[in-house]
């Protein structure tokens, strides 16, 4: 289930750190609190689990910023307009959508670290139309997918390019653990077809999370476009909770390609997590 979010800037601060993706899901934490104490503290600490994964099961999207200025050895934005927009989206179940509207709807909070930020009000919460897609579909990463491994010996985890060897599988076993966290899903078809075609040349992104904290730590993902082929219950699961890992933190929101939304899918509409 996708939302857009409509925020305007309130104060008179116009810079805002490139690597904000971190302090916007601190946030939707933090909604998700006042409204369900139990709940937020389930997903920032448990999450749901199969027996080696733990998943949110939501994702949003990078804010549409319009035109800002870029001081890029500041790493920041200048922002030049007043109004913000960001997708947001749920692993949830239709009945969820009125509570998901009345939570958000005239949010209003601060966007930044401790230097530098932005004061916004949520002027506006919209539905959209859920993506239509085929067994095989083509999407764009718009923000940085995140794909690692951890090997004996490792001091950090190795964060795969779309190029390497090892990515598909890993991929696709990150997607089947997500999919069997999911409370009261059907199991997916045995042997069930999967293949991902890299279409585009990758680009990386370093990511800081948590800046100027003890737990700050650098995250490297990749933007690319992409083909899928897979049931249609994982490709619902990519747009609806992210692809990839650290969904919760900014990373792996994918948008279907314009050429793929007018295959319908057969997908079971996922359960209602709360």
């Amino acid at each position: 289930m996708r939302f857009q979010l409509t925020f305007h800037r309130t104060g008179k601060q116009r810079m805002l750190p490139m690597d904000y993706q971190y302090f916007i899901g601190a946030w939707v934490y933090k909604v998700l609190r006042r409204a369900d104490g139990e709940f937020a503290e389930f997903l920032h600490a448990e999450g749901y689990k199969t027996e080696k994964k733990r998943f949110k099961l939501f994702s949003y999207s990078p804010l549409e910023l319009g035109r800002p200025k870029v001081w890029k050895e500041k790493a920041l934005f200048e922002l030049q307009r007043d109004m913000l927009i960001l997708k947001v989206a749920f692993h949830l179940s239709e009945a969820a959508e009125r509570f998901i509207i009345g939570l958000f709807n005239q949010q209003e909070f601060f966007l930044g670290d401790r230097f530098n930020g932005i004061d916004l009000t949520v002027s506006g919460v919209e539905r959209l139309s859920e993506p239509m897609v085929a067994l095989k579909s083509k999407y764009r990463a718009t923000s940085p997918v995140v794909i690692s491994t951890w090997e004996e010996g490792d001091k950090y985890a190795q964060y795969l390019s779309p190029k390497d060897k090892r990515y598909e599988e890993l991929l696709k076993q990150h997607l089947v653990h997500k999919y069997d966290s999911v409370p009261g899903v059907e199991p997916l078809p045995h042997d069930f077809p999967f293949r991902f075609t890299l279409t585009s040349t990758p680009k990386s992104k370093l990511t800081t999370i948590k800046p100027y904290s003890p737990g700050e730590s650098k995250v490297r993902g990749f933007k690319y476009h992409f083909e899928l082929t897979a049931p249609a219950q994982l490709h619902q699961l990519i747009l609806s909770a992210g692809m990839g890992e650290k969904n919760a933190t900014g990373f792996g929101w994918v948008e279907p390609s314009p050429s793929v939304v007018s295959a319908p899918h057969s997908a079971k509409q996922p359960t209602n997590i709360k």
